[in-house]
């Protein structure tokens, strides 16, 4: 590979990026055992780093500047110069993250997250690091895990509960890891990075990212010796890896004494528990086909699990509960009913009560503000909110909740206007903003959740393709 050819554009550096993956992703799968020793030209190449680039500035975070004040998108007409530079730093071996910097989000129940903003610089080493280890990465990767993977998404780990829930396995350990981002163990990380990573400067890279501190908002950069900033790019492959250990663990045991019909069988005639891991980044559960004390046992099997990479379960987040009780996971309330009118059971899942008052939350607040403001301004900022979260909510059941969600939407808008037209009646109101009694102005119209179409989400099961292979099959 000639790594000293000019900068190419992006669809070429794309191009031969997506056959750089699919080599990488091919050699991992042909050889589970196999380390890889060369990868920091690749990390260097031209066409990685443009495609990191393009990367970084077009995704939402290119608004926010790192310690050094940059930020992504304010880099417009010297990017060949920058990209060069740093690829000059990678080259000679000079190339030092600085530390990120720290912002606080608000969470649940009042708490806060810290968020690690990386500069422009480290941002875009962390993106070529991502798209050279990943597909080596994913190959190892089990199929129980669904977060920050490519081709995944929470709706596969819904599902997968869904089929799981009606076929007997009933008790669920519902679990979640105490600041999993902030406890990961960097020494057990990288040993499991080693594994497959034979290349000390791609290595060496990677430690440098989680040891390079963190510069708090009251002006002290503080190093630690675990976890990664959540926030980099690179992060979520770190923590998928990290994690990786509790589906491992799970994965083996199903493969070894449940993987096929007859061996479940034979565990349920000895009155063994049978039982599935479902992962979604740092929020898992453990679906069991057996009695609560089979759950009480996985919680602890899992403990122990996750201990080695220095990570700890949340008490007050870890239950144990049954199907009928129902639990929340992504958002979603999974739980057993009967159906009205019959007396056969099924297993629904609805939109949380908590999911739907964040987002009238948003609502809420939205149409307090701007009220100088035309109403297209509203519905260009509304309507974002309602069509994204319908179409997240709308493979389960979840009618009802878009027609309260209209309603409320409708009376939050209106509300506005009458506060922008204190003097105006409703016969006004209608001939201006409210034609068929629906917000409108120009070519603005309000979106109708009410309208959006359910639909059930089809379980992919373990045929969930990895975008390399796909490639590498089309080529």
């Amino acid at each position: 590979m000639n790594t000293d050819a000019p900068w190419p554009d992006l669809d070429e550096a794309e191009w031969r990026v997506l056959q750089i993956q699919t080599k990488l992703h091919q050699w991992a799968v042909d050889d589970p055992d196999r380390c890889f020793d060369d990868l920091y030209n690749l990390v260097h190449d031209p066409a990685v780093l443009a495609v990191a680039w393009a990367r970084v500035r077009g995704n939402r975070g290119a608004r926010s500047a790192g310690v050094d004040g940059v930020k992504p998108r304010s880099i417009v007409f010297g990017k060949e110069a920058f990209l060069s530079d740093l690829r000059d730093d990678l080259k000679a071996r000079t190339f030092t993250p600085l530390p990120v910097r720290q912002r606080f989000i608000p969470k649940k129940g009042g708490k806060l997250r810290g968020l690690g903003i990386p500069t422009a610089r480290d941002r875009t080493i962390q993106a070529a690091l991502l798209v050279v280890l990943e597909p080596i990465f994913e190959a190892d990767f089990h199929p129980c895990s669904y977060g920050f993977r490519p081709g995944r998404r929470a709706h596969d780990a819904i599902a997968e509960i869904h089929h799981l829930a009606t076929h007997s396995y009933e008790w669920i350990v519902e679990g979640d890891i105490k600041a999993c981002f902030d406890e990961i163990s960097h020494s057990a990380l990288l040993q499991r990075v080693r594994a497959r990573i034979g290349d000390k400067r791609v290595v060496g890279l990677v430690k440098a990212f989680l040891k390079a501190g963190v510069l708090s908002e009251d002006g002290v950069t503080r190093h630690a010796d675990t976890g990664t900033p959540q926030g980099g790019i690179l992060s979520p492959l770190l923590s998928n890896i990290a994690l990786s250990v509790l589906d491992e663990h799970f994965a083996e045991a199903w493969e070894q004494t449940m993987g096929s019909s007859s061996a479940r069988e034979k565990r349920r005639r000895k009155g063994l528990a049978n039982y599935r891991l479902v992962r979604y980044a740092d929020d898992w559960v453990v679906m069991v086909a057996g009695a609560r004390d089979d759950a009480e046992s996985l919680r602890d099997q899992a403990a122990a699990v996750l201990a080695p990479m220095g990570l700890r379960l949340a008490d007050d987040k870890t239950r144990i509960c049954h199907i009928d009780e129902g639990f929340e996971f992504l958002g979603f309330r999974i739980q057993r009913k009967t159906k009205r009118g019959t007396a056969r059971s099924h297993v629904y899942t609805y939109p949380s009560k908590k999911a739907l008052l964040a987002v009238c939350d948003k609502v809420r607040t939205i149409s307090r503000q701007g009220r100088n403001d035309p109403l297209t301004e509203l519905l260009r900022r509304i309507n974002p909110v309602l069509r994204g979260w319908c179409n997240y909510f709308r493979h389960a059941v979840s009618k009802a909740t878009f027609q309260y969600l209209c309603s409320f939407a409708w009376r939050r808008v209106t509300l506005w206007l009458r506060r922008k037209h204190p003097r105006a009646n409703w016969k006004w109101l209608r001939h201006h903003y409210l034609p068929g009694w629906w917000p409108t102005e120009d070519e603005a119209t309000m979106f109708n959740p009410s309208t959006v179409p359910i639909t059930r989400y089809r379980y992919r099961g373990y045929k969930i393709p990895s975008p390399w292979a796909a490639a590498g099959t089309a080529a």
